[in-house]
């Protein structure tokens, strides 16, 4: 069942065009120039119920536009948006109700009060049964070890825990989608991974349909068997993380620890030498070459060990906002 139906979706911005100088700006008081920005530019696709997927892009590549076209905070240019049977830009009370909407650079959480009386605020807001909302926010307080600081005021609170607290505000009603805008962001490595674990857990436990954005590829990786990224408001790729390296990645990673020094003239005869450490090379090789490579390299010199590897995920999606990726 689809959850989340994109098609032809588009995003336009009327942007003004400013001239410098006195003159220039005086004139713009009576005639004004503008040009049109394309934040997102004829995207499709869609997600089912329960699914986690990762939406990943440059900075400036319409994620969070698209995001806000899905919650219903932007009406489309253009194209069509269904998520859960409503169109998100009339803002009934029955979709709102069911979606939620997680940006890690902005707070709904008052900041001079507890967090827990931001989470009654919205009990009352999604006109939940008391004994409904202790059962979520006693769930999710034990989810996300929060313990008694749900009685803190939010200022006290470390980046860590105050995003923690965030979560539970935007899950307290149990939405069965979410739209997660950079969670992690900010926080230190032992906090990201806490915030992963969290975030797979509650999606595998209340089935919810979440859509994911974040700059850090660990986040993906570890969540996402689905990716879709969009850079200049199109959409570049759909599919499995796990087949990105095999449709934009035109070269292995071999790794050889040798036993003497080596004629670093020979080897780069055979491809790309990215770095020699002592003994060790690392090249880049074609992929129909990698096999052979590895058998040349184990035939005319003295290797003590050699590893071949795929790309990281990193580097194959670096060359893909780069523009230097072909399929």
């Amino acid at each position: 069942m689809d959850t989340i139906t994109v098609s032809g979706l588009k995003k336009y911005f009327r942007v003004f065009k400013r001239r410098e100088g006195l003159i220039p700006t005086f004139s713009s008081l009576f005639k004004r120039k503008y040009f049109e920005v394309k934040a997102v530019d004829d995207i499709s696709f869609t997600i089912q119920e329960g699914e986690l997927v990762g939406f990943i892009g440059p900075n400036g590549a319409g994620k969070t536009t698209t995001l806000k076209c899905l919650s219903g905070l932007l009406f489309p240019s253009e194209g069509l948006v269904n998520v859960l049977g409503f169109k998100p830009f009339e803002r009934k009370n029955q979709f709102l109700k069911s979606i939620s909407l997680v940006m890690g650079q902005k707070n709904q959480l008052w900041w001079d009060l507890p967090a827990v009386e931001s989470f009654r605020l919205n009990k009352e807001i999604y006109e939940l049964d008391e004994e409904i909302y202790q059962k979520n926010l006693r769930e999710l307080s034990e989810l996300l070890e929060v313990g008694s600081l749900i009685n803190q005021p939010v200022r006290s609170l470390s980046l860590g825990s105050r995003m923690k607290m965030e979560l539970i505000a935007a899950l307290i009603h149990h939405p069965k989608v979410l739209f997660l805008d950079e969670p992690t962001i900010g926080l230190d490595i032992v906090m990201q991974k806490k915030m992963r674990d969290f975030i797979g857990n509650y999606n595998k436990k209340y089935k919810s349909t979440i859509l994911l954005t974040s700059h850090y590829m660990a986040d993906v990786k570890e969540l996402c068997r689905r990716i879709i990224i969009i850079n200049r408001g199109k959409l570049i790729y759909d599919g499995h993380l796990d087949k990105l390296s095999q449709k934009y990645s035109h070269h292995k990673i071999i790794t050889a620890q040798f036993d003497n020094s080596v004629d670093i003239q020979k080897l780069s005869q055979m491809g790309e030498i990215k770095s020699v450490i002592d003994k060790k090379v690392i090249l880049h090789i074609k992929k129909v070459n990698a096999r052979q490579a590895a058998v040349t390299l184990l035939e005319k010199f003295k290797v003590s060990d050699i590893n071949i590897t795929e790309p990281e995920i990193e580097d194959i999606i670096s060359i893909i906002f780069e523009g230097k990726a072909h399929a």
